[in-house]
């Protein structure tokens, strides 16, 4: 088993090392919209501190941004309103749609040199969690699987993460949030401070993808049907510790909504983006084509070989993560518009809750149990 632990972590980092090369080599300049946009946002932050917040187009005053439009050729550079990935608000202002927290963490890196160090600080989180899980498997089957989902994991921070600058840091945090659900169901069910961290991080997450809000449906469902069910004091503070996590993460963005929306319950994207739900054949069907299917199958299967196989604690486990799928699923699949990743997030948090929470029922199903009495005899 040990020679399979370490076979696996040397084709983790094997596979780490490659998407390192391949994303130091990346362009900054491959002239997608949001690419640019969300570099417009960096450039806010690193220009005006904290005023980064706002992102009125009427602080463009540097010429930052046209001079991103100019570099893709594109034609109407000189009329804001027509710029990309800005939407109207009350007030006649021009604002970016995003919210902001991809580029805050862009900001932190130098200009120009942006991406790339985004994309390896995510894989390295992701890559580590990887390691933690094959090394913490207690059988030759257990490190297989943790093995497997691992490389997978990795890989995934090149295909499909690429699409979107936000889908790096959001699947950083899915795997993050995924160990410590497992955690917290598993081994320290009374820990409101575990839960409130979990929160914590999936609020943040909303910062990166306005969607991701809905990342935390699961949750909610659980701990409501926890305290509807037992009515005691200890469900009903686990319930309000996760709530004030959610929301104390979710500041960022309210702030950013209240500066350029005028509210920070008013979203700034525009009538484009709300479109009605209504399922689509067309879409349903590119999404059947596409790697996010395989990714929903294997989210599925696992959740319920996790429901039906596993003890009372993975069973609860099964069921917080059942309920984020289908509320995601849901929403995403009656989208009527498909990207590759859209349905990425929910996936990847529900397989790494998955994957721990059956490594930690196997770690602690294989730990001896010495009656009392017993531990003072000699061995």
């Amino acid at each position: 088993m040990k020679i399979a632990k370490f076979a696996f972590g040397l084709i983790c980092l094997a596979i780490l090392a490659s998407n390192i090369v391949t994303m130091s080599r990346w362009s900054e300049a491959r002239g997608v919209y949001d690419d640019i946009c969300y570099r417009r946002q960096a450039h806010l932050f690193q220009r005006l501190g904290i005023g980064g917040f706002n992102t009125n187009t009427a602080l463009d005053d540097d010429g930052y941004f046209e001079g991103k439009l100019k570099e893709i050729a594109f034609d109407e550079w000189q009329d804001q309103s027509r710029w990309p990935c800005h939407n109207p608000m009350p007030g006649g202002k021009l604002v970016l749609q995003y919210p902001p927290g991809t580029g805050f963490l862009l900001a932190l890196f130098p200009e120009g040199r942006q991406v790339a160090p985004l994309y390896i600080a995510a894989s390295l989180i992701v890559c580590g969690l990887a390691l933690f899980g094959i090394f913490m498997a207690p059988t030759l089957t257990s490190t297989v699987g943790a093995g497997l989902f691992g490389a997978l994991a990795i890989y995934l921070m090149i295909n499909p993460a690429k699409a979107s600058y936000s889908i790096a840091p959001t699947m950083a945090v899915c795997a993050l949030a995924g160990f410590l659900t497992a955690r917290w169901l598993i081994r320290d069910k009374r820990s409101v401070l575990l839960l409130a961290l979990i929160g914590l991080l999936l609020g943040a997450s909303v910062s990166f993808r306005l969607p991701n809000a809905l990342l935390v449906a699961g949750y909610c469902l659980f701990l409501a049907g926890a305290f509807t069910w037992s009515r005691t004091v200890s469900s009903f503070v686990q319930g309000l510790a996760f709530g004030i996590g959610v929301l104390v993460g979710m500041i960022p963005t309210l702030v950013a909504q209240a500066i350029n929306a005028g509210s920070p319950f008013a979203t700034t994207y525009g009538s484009v983006d709300a479109i009605p739900p209504g399922f689509d054949l067309a879409v349903l069907g590119q999404y059947l084509r596409d790697m996010q299917f395989v990714l929903i199958v294997l989210a599925i299967g696992s959740t319920a070989w996790l429901f039906f196989g596993g003890e009372r604690r993975a069973r609860q486990v099964a069921l917080v993560v059942a309920g984020n799928l289908a509320v995601n699923l849901v929403f995403f699949l009656s989208h009527p518009i498909f990207t590759s990743y859209y349905i990425v997030p929910i996936t990847m948090l529900s397989l790494w809750t998955v994957s721990f929470a059956w490594l930690m029922q196997a770690e602690t199903a294989r730990e001896v149990v010495v009656p009392a009495g017993l531990e003072a005899l000699p061995r």
